[in-house]
This record gives C-alpha cells, structure tokens and sequence, in this order.
C-alpha cells in the first residue's frame, strides 16, 4: 500500500494536476458517449483478440515512447502495454545481464515494458501490472532502471488519438508511486522464482507471467492525495 503520506508536496501537486487531466479527457470523451477504450477501437473495422491495436503501435519518434491496446484475459476487457525504446532510455541504465531470446537479435535496439494498464468494459482502468521478460519480448531492465524511465513517457502527438496520447502519459504521473512499487516487486519476484527454479530460464519460463499486478481506482487515487495535500505539517 502506497503511504501518500510520504511523499513530497512537489509530488503530490505533480499526481494532483495528472489526476485532473486524466479526469478532464475521461469527461470530454463521456460527452459524446465515448470512453478511452472506445475512442482507440473506433480506428479498426474489427477488434481481435490478441491483436495489437492500432496495428503498428503507437509511437512517439521524439520521445521514443510506444503503447498498444490488445484484449485477451479474463476479468478486464483487454489492457494497455507501455515501453520506452533505446533512444528514449537514459544513458545511465542498461540492460541487466541476461539470456538472449531469438526475438532480441531480431532488432537493432533495445526496449523496456514499463507497465499495463486494464481496462474494464466500460472503459475505465482498474489494475496496473507488470509482465515477465517473454510475453512482451522487451529487454530486461531493473527496477530502479525502469523507475527512472518512467517519466521519459510521453506521447506528444495527435495520432491516432490526442485524448488517449494525454490520457495515458497522464495516469503513468498519477500513480506513479504504485507503478514504482510495481516495479520493484517484479524483480524481488523474479528473483525469488529463478532462486526456486535453477534450472529456468525465468526470463522465459512460461509459468510466470505477471510477476505484480494492484487494483486501482483513479477516483480512489485522486482522493487520496487531496486527503495528503490537506494533512496538516
């Protein structure tokens, strides 16, 4: 659980303006009856499941920030994959050491999952997770890595929807802490299956798919850090 108590006033305000945008465009959408989901999917005919949507990506030649959109668990109607590629990663962080998967030497770059975002069928988030290394062919960075990528996000573009492009670089400020904590738990996870299966590659182990995942409710989010804001001291 995220003590909002402990965060700074600068990060408070940050998390406080995120959670009005991401509030703004959910209201701007609602207004012609649409939500952040549908908005996306109004771009394709027909939505499969596991497809990537839009196909191709969403990506950010600037900032080298890139999501999709695809649908295949139960209990969500499908998620949002976020990454940050080579260009946008800072200098200082690299890949950890690590087995290559034939899917790394078919790229000339690098890349980072930095958290899904699930959706509900009405369009609204309800769970952030985190993956194992296979189910989106990144790039294995650590924690403290991907914590430092995490506000290198940010898709500065109308295509193929400037609500959606805001919404979502919105809510990566809005809950950043949780996606911090997320983070961090993936790894001591995945530090404690390779500790469990020796003999796995736990980067590719199938039996680990999402080493952390929380509920979330941006009303819930947004409450409470007003409730921190006004804390007396």
């Amino acid at each position: 659980m995220t003590d909002f108590n402990k965060l700074s006033a600068q990060e408070l305000e940050t998390m406080a303006e995120a959670g009005r945008e991401v509030a703004k465009w959910e209201q701007v959408l609602a207004k012609t009856g649409d939500n952040v989901v549908g908005e996306l999917l109004r771009t394709r005919d027909t939505f499969y499941e596991f497809e990537h949507c839009p196909p191709g990506d969403i990506y950010d030649r600037e900032n080298h920030a890139q999501y999709y959109y695809h649908a295949h668990r139960p209990g969500e109607h499908g998620h949002f994959h976020t990454f940050l590629r080579e260009k946008g990663i800072p200098k200082d962080c690299h890949p950890v050491d690590q087995s290559e998967a034939d899917y790394m030497k078919q790229r000339d770059d690098t890349y980072s999952h930095l958290v899904a975002i699930s959706m509900d069928r009405k369009g609204f988030p309800i769970g952030l997770f985190t993956t194992n290394r296979w189910v989106t062919a990144e790039n294995w960075y650590a924690a403290d890595d991907v914590s430092a990528m995490l506000d290198r996000f940010e898709i500065d573009h109308a295509q193929p929807s400037w609500p959606v492009n805001r919404w979502i670089g919105a809510m990566f400020r809005l809950f950043r802490p949780q996606i911090v904590e997320l983070v961090r738990e993936r790894d001591a996870v995945v530090a404690d299956w390779q500790r469990r299966h020796p003999d796995r590659d736990v980067y590719e182990d199938r039996d680990l798919d999402l080493p952390s995942r929380i509920g979330i409710s941006v009303d819930q989010q947004i409450s409470d850090v007003q409730m921190a804001l006004s804390a007396p001291g």
